[in-house]
């Protein structure tokens, strides 16, 4: 058989680093609009733009152009905001060929639709297997050997035993999990709770309320997920409940940064546009909202998220409603 042809969309951070996976496993190149970031990666086994100080494989190789990264793909990775999403695969369809299954990195919901990425995939590219990669996967974590644990969602058996090949590693471990919709809004919706849990830390509270705010915000985001077709359990394990933590407790994580800067009184605007990535859950939680009136969901940890990220309330007056809502009885999932 002739070695797997895995290629790459995005030099982010963690575009880059599962690049660096599948490298270990396949013929890897990966695709940036930065000819730095390529020539970095080419001559230096590095990102100095998003990963300075770590060694990605050398079998890893990078290109601007796009046709050459995707014509020859046998499996493509898309690794691109969620509001880039569309245009980017409508580009990559042009030299794209049929049935290679499509990958999505990408922890968001598109503004304009409120559609998952896999929704996207199968609307401009219709014919091609889609998949995600999602779990508690923190890039540079990855990239200096410690173990780590993620989930590739897809329907298809054989699609998910072909990709497990491709991305596990000797200290990466890749569940299957054919809840799709499950996976792709427990990696949407828990960064919404990471600014809320990153807020409460700005604000100097304790690990009470960070415990409290993770709990209830999965309980928030299960219910919510559930309501939209995910099954319960997927928000217990790594799509879930895993990739909740490490999103809340990570300094690592941008979406926590940004609510720790709330926090600490700083607006918006300013921490946004001082970031060189895209904190999904920013934009997120104006969605969230729309589906939880929509699905008729209670979702009080996020509204406080998006009164404070839209509509010019301080994380200190927003405070006090990070855990709101009535009390009862504890359910999982459900108020």
């Amino acid at each position: 058989m002739k070695p797997v042809s895995v290629s790459v969309i995005g030099g982010g951070s963690w575009g880059t680093t599962v690049g660096h996976l599948a490298a270990h496993n396949a013929q890897t190149l990966l695709w940036a609009r930065s000819e730095a970031t390529v020539s970095d990666i080419n001559d230096y086994n590095a990102n100095l733009r998003y990963l300075e100080g770590y060694n990605l494989h050398p079998g890893l190789r990078a290109t601007s152009d796009l046709e050459e990264a995707v014509r020859c793909a046998d499996v493509l990775v898309m690794g691109v905001p969620s509001q880039a999403f569309r245009e980017t695969l409508g580009q990559v369809g042009q030299f794209l060929r049929p049935w290679v299954p499509v990958v999505s990195l990408t922890k968001g919901l598109e503004l304009s639709t409120r559609k998952r990425m896999s929704q996207v995939i199968h609307e401009v590219l219709p014919g091609h297997p889609a998949a995600v990669l999602t779990g508690p996967n923190l890039a540079k974590e990855i990239l200096v050997g410690d173990a780590a644990a993620t989930v590739i969602a897809t329907p298809d058996p054989v699609v998910a035993e072909t990709l497990q090949a491709v991305f596990a590693t000797e200290r990466f471990r890749v569940y299957a999990n054919p809840d799709v919709i499950g996976c792709e809004l427990g990696g949407a919706l828990k960064n919404v709770i990471a600014i809320a849990s990153g807020m409460a830390d700005g604000l100097g509270t304790g690990d009470n309320t960070r415990a409290a705010v993770i709990t209830r915000g999965l309980a928030e985001l299960t219910a919510l997920g559930v309501a939209m077709g995910g099954q319960q359990v997927t928000f217990a394990g790594l799509a879930g409940m895993g990739d909740l933590i490490a999103t809340c407790i990570s300094p690592q994580s941008r979406n926590r940064h940004v609510g720790e800067q709330l926090g600490k009184g700083r607006s918006i605007e300013e921490i946004v546009d001082e970031m060189n990535m895209v904190a999904e859950g920013v934009k997120t939680s104006n969605v969230v909202m729309e589906l939880a009136r929509e699905y008729e969901v209670d979702v009080p940890i996020t509204a406080q998220v998006q009164a404070v990220c839209h509509e010019g309330r301080s994380a200190a007056d927003a405070y006090s409603g990070l855990l709101g809502g009535r009390t009862g009885v504890e359910h999982l999932g459900y108020e």
